[in-house]
């Protein structure tokens, strides 16, 4: 009897790791946004001190493996570089990155697989108190290191930082605790009569691949940030143009208590790390975020690898990928409301979300208001100003900045030129490009006469807008037009007073957007208010911001424990 009791001991201490008795701060909500406006006097010191810090520095950002840095000319220099350049202005070096090999993928498995054990068996609260202490530290002491790591390498205005690297990172961190504490108290809501029912919420067996996009801190963070609150471990293969922001993200979490070997940094060449890892046993699960075909390829490789006996498990495939994501304006809209939700959808981080706003349908009776409008307000915009002061755009109170790399600039110039020598294609406003200095694209409005044309189903992710014009008696025709056009199913917005017309959009565009906005713009999701994802080619809509993401990091145990002992094999009908 003594011995079953400590066994019964030692297994409910390794189950803590997975059952939660210790409640988050009841206070935990979103995050404000500052709103370094012109009193902020304070606010624009501080950042200016990091821009100047991160702009003059060149940082040499190495491998993190088990907590060991691993810089590129280690080892006699065998290593490669990659440098992430300034898209503002592409002379400047924003920091020297380390390049992993071969070897140093499977070191960075190894690593994931050593520390695994150890990390899922502390106490839930343990882990949890680290993201809620890193969300602390991005919120204060980092806060504006931060904002200039993400505006300089990302080319990211002040705003789009702030709500992206400080207020949805923090929101993603904190919220995902309250999450992880509510998946945890699920439990069996029946047991009979002498028998304890319980569920444990076990990490993957194995190890999980985090690729992460340039274009939102936030995104790479959770990607990181959710399996490994969950108990599991990660190899992080980051985008090469936001490497800066991610390492310093990096060293937060670690100064904020995360253990070595939990989350394994190895910037690289996305092919050959991806390949290292999709070759291993162990391989649990793809958290992904990029590019619609890289995806594609991702998910058949790994299929590929189930066919062929190569995993102990059937690995988890979390990802988002792209849109092609639509305002639809009825006649009944408010024109102003629906051209400065346009404006803001379709050009804010100039169009570099794939919840932008790429493609608008107008009634006939509204579009000359609306092209009047929307062109009004853009000409206040300084969108390409190469003579002027860079630190992130066009200055650092600027809207719109440039593209990521030289590789987006030319795909997005093409469009545009091409868009000037098709005869369903007309250029309404904007058109200008320049990399002179950064890679710059003037936010651009294409009208078509086609229905069906390319540019309303192909994603750019630049800041180029493709508008149809519709009679305004075809709105629920329109409608069938809007879902069937595109293979994405992202996000969408219908503009309309008339309810009947909003009731109409909702039941016609129900699988058109896994986000669906009325009278609203596309983008602009708030984790814990608005679940992020949607499905068709646009991933598998496993809702980023909500309880829903966590569940695929988990693997349930149910436990059954009888008190009853039996003193017969037969069940009553078995006596005559």
């Amino acid at each position: 009897m003594l011995s079953s009791r400590i066994q019964l001991l030692r297994s409910s201490k390794r189950c803590v790791a997975q059952l939660s008795h210790i409640q988050p701060p009841k206070q935990i909500g979103n995050e404000p946004v500052k709103a370094f406006g012109s009193k902020d006097l304070v606010d624009w010191d501080l950042l200016r001190a990091s821009l100047s810090k991160f702009k003059n520095s060149s940082l040499d950002v190495p491998l993190v493996i088990n907590g060991e840095r691993i810089y590129y000319n280690d080892d006699g220099g065998k290593r490669g570089i990659f440098q992430q350049l300034n898209p503002a202005n592409h002379s400047e070096v924003l920091a020297n990155v380390t390049q992993a090999t071969n070897e140093d993928v499977k070191a960075a498995i190894q690593a994931s697989k050593q520390a695994k054990d150890k990390w899922y068996k502390l106490p839930y609260y343990e882990r949890a108190s680290v993201f809620m202490k890193a969300a602390d530290l991005i919120c204060t002491k980092y806060r504006y290191d931060m904002l200039a790591a993400t505006m300089l390498g990302q080319g990211k205005n002040v705003y789009q930082a702030e709500i992206d690297c400080i207020t949805e990172l923090a929101d993603f961190f904190r919220f995902n605790v309250k999450y992880a504490n509510e998946l945890y108290a699920q439990q069996p809501i029946e047991s009979s009569p002498g028998v304890w029912n319980r569920a444990e919420y076990r990490p993957l067996e194995g190890f999980v691949y985090a690729v992460t996009p340039f274009n939102f801190t936030a995104i790479a963070g959770n990607l990181i940030g959710a399996p490994a609150l969950m108990g599991n471990t990660v190899v992080w293969k980051p985008s090469q143009n936001a490497n800066l922001s991610n390492y310093l993200l990096l060293t937060v979490l670690e100064e904020a208590g995360l253990p070595n070997g939990v989350v394994n940094f190895v910037p690289g060449n996305a092919v050959e790390v991806t390949k290292e890892v999709l070759s291993d046993s162990e391989f649990a699960a793809l958290h992904f975020t990029g590019s619609t075909a890289v995806f594609k390829q991702l998910y058949g490789d790994i299929q590929k690898g189930v066919v062929n006996g190569l995993y102990r498990d059937y690995p988890r495939i979390v990802g988002e990928t792209g849109g092609k994501n639509f305002h639809l304006i009825h006649p009944s809209a408010n024109i102003p409301h629906s051209v400065l939700s346009t404006l803001r959808g379709a050009f804010e981080f100039q169009g570099q979300k794939c919840s932008a706003t790429s493609r608008v349908y107008l009634p006939e009776s509204k579009s000359e208001e609306f092209f009047r409008d929307l062109g009004g307000v853009l000409s206040e915009v300084q969108p390409v100003n190469t003579s002027a002061s860079k630190i992130n755009g066009g200055d650092l109170h600027g809207f719109i900045g440039p593209v990521i790399h030289e590789g987006s600039f030319d795909k997005l110039a093409k469009v545009i030129d091409d868009a000037k020598n098709d005869p369903e294609l007309e250029i309404v406003f904007g058109g200008f490009h320049d990399k002179s200095k950064g890679y710059y694209i003037q936010p651009t409005i294409i009208k078509t006469t086609n229905p069906r044309h390319p540019y309303l189903s192909q994603e750019f992710f630049g800041p180029i807008l493709t508008v149809y014009e519709y009679p305004d008696a075809k709105f629920e025709d329109v409608c069938e037009l809007v879902d069937s056009t595109s293979q994405y199913g992202l996000t969408g917005s219908i503009f309309a007073r008339d309810r009947e017309a909003i009731k109409i959009a909702d039941e016609k565009l129900k699988y058109s957007a896994g986000n669906f906005y009325i009278n609203d713009k596309s983008t602009g999701a708030v984790v814990a208010q608005q679940w992020f994802g949607g499905a068709r080619m646009s991933g598998t809509n496993d809702k980023a911001g909500s309880g829903n993401i966590l569940n695929r990091f988990v693997s349930v145990r149910n436990i059954k424990e009888n008190y009853y002992e039996l003193t017969d094999y037969r069940y009553p009908s078995n006596y005559e």
